[in-house]
């Protein structure tokens, strides 16, 4: 099994995913397959890559389909993770063919977004070349498919920044505020932390170098997050910093900026527009003899 399937089953649950999934588009019968291909007819499709990228969701498509029918024979031609070019063949699926046309939408829909995630993490992380920076998510997922574009980044070369809620503790602006300040919220998370004898990191945001001053005399967190500075005040503060915390540079970085944020020494640059902000890469599921 995938190692990152490994990681989360316990978060997902690819049986009810493909369930849910199937019920919300074929619903009472898919009525043109059920009226223009006969019950026992047996077909074969191929994956054809339509636009150049980084392919990703091979692994998935495979247990989707094992969910739609354990009867399937999948062939994997290409990896996860590969460059691949228009005209490429991923994979050939052959079985009940009235099942592949049902399950064809479902896979294209998971697999093209999946591509275009791992296209653009990749695309990002080769602009850190030369530097020690991972390119890594954010929580600005889509409701009920994290999972899949979560794996998406890993793929492309990126990182995972935490998977949810529940395994960080990530003080942002509004605990800031809310708690009456950075330090009264540091303070409230390790008491936290120490009562429910729970073992998260912890990482601060910090929105000015004073705040990143703060966070160093007074520590009891293990990352700072530098959100919306400039490069030039982001190599201010990693001088700062030097090696006592890991460093991530957060908000609004693009294709254009992100290279001068690595080449200031950050560990992290999270981006959240590689999951709500990104195009799918063309793909497409067709018969053939």
């Amino acid at each position: 099994m995938n190692a990152f399937i490994a990681q989360h089953k316990k978060h997902f649950n690819f049986k009810a995913f493909v369930k849910q999934a199937l019920n919300e588009d074929v619903g009472d019968g898919d009525h043109t397959v059920l009226a223009t291909i006969p019950k026992n007819h047996k077909g074969k499709m191929r994956l054809l890559v339509k636009e150049d990228g980084i392919l990703a969701g091979v692994e998935a498509a495979k247990e989707i389909f094992k969910h739609i029918d354990a009867t399937f024979t999948f062939k994997a031609l290409l990896k996860d993770g590969q460059a691949v070019k228009k005209g490429d063949i991923a994979f050939t699926i052959s079985g009940k063919t009235q099942k592949l046309v049902i399950a064809e939408r479902l896979v294209l829909n998971v697999m093209q977004r999946m591509s275009g995630i791992a296209t653009k993490t990749h695309l990002l992380q080769s602009l850190c070349k030369g530097t020690n920076a991972k390119i890594i998510d954010t929580r600005k997922t889509t409701p009920n498919f994290r999972f899949f574009e979560k794996w998406a980044v890993i793929i492309g070369g990126g990182a995972n920044h935490r998977y949810g809620l529940f395994d960080m503790i990530l003080i942002k602006d509004n605990h800031i505020d809310f708690c009456g300040g950075i330090i009264e919220a540091i303070e409230a998370a390790n008491a936290y932390l120490k009562k429910h004898k729970k073992k998260l990191p912890i990482e601060v945001e910090t929105r000015t170098l004073d705040d990143v001053k703060k966070v160093l005399a007074h520590g009891k967190v293990q990352r700072i997050m530098l959100d919306n500075f400039t490069p030039e005040q982001t190599q201010q503060a990693v001088k700062l910093i030097a090696s006592t915390f890991k460093i991530e540079s957060s908000g609004g970085i693009t294709e254009a900026t992100v290279k001068a944020y690595a080449q200031c020494g950050v560990n992290f640059i999270s981006i959240g527009a590689l999951t709500h902000h990104v195009k799918s890469l063309d793909l497409s599921l067709k018969a053939f003899a």
